[in-house]
């Protein structure tokens, strides 16, 4: 149950992504600028709490 459920929630971000794309490039592009910029504030928080521990963590 829980495999097709996933498979139809896969499918159905697959069909909305190229809905996005097809329809408006403009706000797909926007939409993949606002995730790399998410995924790089998430590795440079990473980054500095790696950096914060080894300072010693104080």
């Amino acid at each position: 149950m829980a495999v097709n459920a996933k498979k139809i929630t896969v499918y159905v971000l697959v069909v909305f992504a190229l809905y996005v794309i097809i329809t408006d490039p403009a706000k797909a592009a926007g939409y993949v600028e606002i995730g790399f910029e998410g995924i790089s504030n998430a590795a440079k928080a990473v980054g500095n709490f790696f950096t914060w521990l080894a300072n010693g963590a104080h």
